[in-house]
């Protein structure tokens, strides 16, 4: 498919270079204001294309006097200790780019500058909805949505159409229809799949709870309690058993998506569907380059049929440290980042850009098509600085799903376990 390698590099593995660099004098002063400035800004590695972030920092020094972008690409890996000491020290960054999960961490520490003012400025009729929830904290927005990404079913068009499968399903019917058909026509194949589905692949599961209109968390005054235990979380992780046992996975069901990975799995031929992100399907067509013609995706269907079930969007926010030296300048940056000119880039690069609504450019392709369709839809986790525990601890919903899928524990037994790890962790 045309530009499928582009798309499903995503924003986890678009190589960024320095796009410009050096100092000055004075690393202080605003956009009016005489003599060298330095502007600098930390963009994390895999998010930009190098074409993007050389013109965007041209294009900015160009229109600003005396002004040089030190544009620093950081690694995720211990980003967050590194920015906690940034962002506290008397010379932070400028600009700077944070996971959606981690937004209201700074946010409620009050290192980030509120730009709720300034949202009209940034694009703001733009903002993606998901990612724009994500960077919200006691009403205020503390940045703006920078690009995000979603799951879709990446599956073998070969397949589907010898199993006489002529259109991708749009309701979870459809889906397990699908499903059956595939598991007949590759009856002689021992090692097929007709959905490789991981036990923990807890993403996915919040698909299909936000579908049945439950969620993980709910706000209870000015903390989060888990409500997992309610009938439409019940529905959503019961579902996913439904998925599990009709689809023939040979997925372990203690592990995600990455043990053993997913993509590599798929990569073997046997198997026709996987619900994953654009980068997985880049890793699987690496392997096995004769997928790039036989693979195609379609968003997660809907318990509604014509509908496609909520994503959650994983993905990166931009914002201004509260002791930025330079913040006109930094606001004047954002604005020219947060432009068609440059949002259409990234969505030619494979990502679903954060403040632009026109995903034209991504949905070139069928693989960026079901992309497009379902950041729509799309949702985060819950606004709370106390989030990042549940996602680097003992994960309940991991432990949950295991639990129920093997058959340890019933569905009340493990969604009430699961709760009342999750409101410990929220509440503690």
């Amino acid at each position: 498919m045309k530009g499928l390698r582009g798309l499903a590099v995503g924003a986890a593995a678009l190589a960024v270079a320095v796009a410009g660099c050096g100092t000055s004098a004075s690393n202080t002063g605003t956009a009016g204001s005489s003599g060298p400035k330095t502007l600098t800004v930390w963009l994390m590695d895999g998010s930009a294309p190098t074409t993007l972030t050389d013109a965007l920092n041209k294009e900015f020094q160009d229109s600003n006097k005396d002004v040089t972008v030190k544009y620093e690409v950081q690694k995720w890996g211990g980003i967050q200790e590194k920015l906690t000491t940034a962002l506290t020290s008397d010379t932070p960054p400028d600009v700077i780019e944070l996971g959606n999960t981690q937004t209201p961490k700074f946010a409620s520490e009050g290192t980030l500058l509120d730009l709720t003012g300034d949202a009209s400025n940034l694009n703001g009729g733009e903002w993606l909805g998901g990612l724009k929830d994500s960077l919200t904290w006691e009403d205020k927005q503390y940045g703006l949505p920078f690009y995000a990404s979603n799951r879709t079913v990446i599956y073998r068009t070969d397949l589907f159409e010898a199993a006489g499968i002529t259109a991708p399903p749009t309701s979870n019917d459809e889906w397990l229809a699908a499903i059956e058909k595939l598991k007949t026509a590759n009856a002689a194949n021992p090692d097929f799949q007709a959905l490789y589905l991981p036990g923990q692949s807890w993403y996915t599961l919040l698909s299909f709870i936000w579908d049945q209109g439950g969620d993980v968390a709910k706000k209870d005054g000015d903390k989060f309690v888990g409500s997992l235990d309610s009938a439409q979380a019940k529905a959503g992780v019961d579902f996913y058993k439904k998925l599990v046992d009709a689809s023939g996975t040979k997925a372990p069901k203690d592990t995600d998506e990455a043990k053993p990975q997913q993509m590599e799995v798929f990569g073997t031929g046997n198997v026709a569907m996987m619900i994953g992100l654009p980068w997985e399907l880049g890793g699987a067509v690496k392997a096995n380059p004769d997928l790039e013609k036989k693979t195609s995706a379609f968003p997660i269907p809907s318990k509604t049929a014509g509908k496609s079930a909520p994503v959650f969007l994983g993905g990166s926010n931009l914002a201004i440290p509260a002791g930025s030296k330079n913040v006109d300048l930094a606001k004047s940056y954002l604005k020219l980042l947060s432009g068609k000119k440059y949002q259409d880039q990234l969505g030619a690069a494979g990502t679903v850009p954060g403040t632009s609504k026109d995903t034209a450019s991504l949905a070139s392709n069928p693989v960026g098509k079901a992309l497009a369709a379902s950041s729509a839809n799309g949702k985060v986790t819950p606004a709370t600085p106390k989030w990042a525990a549940v996602e680097a601890g003992q994960n309940p919903l991991k432990d949950m799903l295991t639990a129920y899928l093997t058959g340890a524990k019933s569905l009340d037994q493990a969604t009430g376990d699961a709760n009342t790890a999750l409101t410990a962790l929220l509440g503690g």
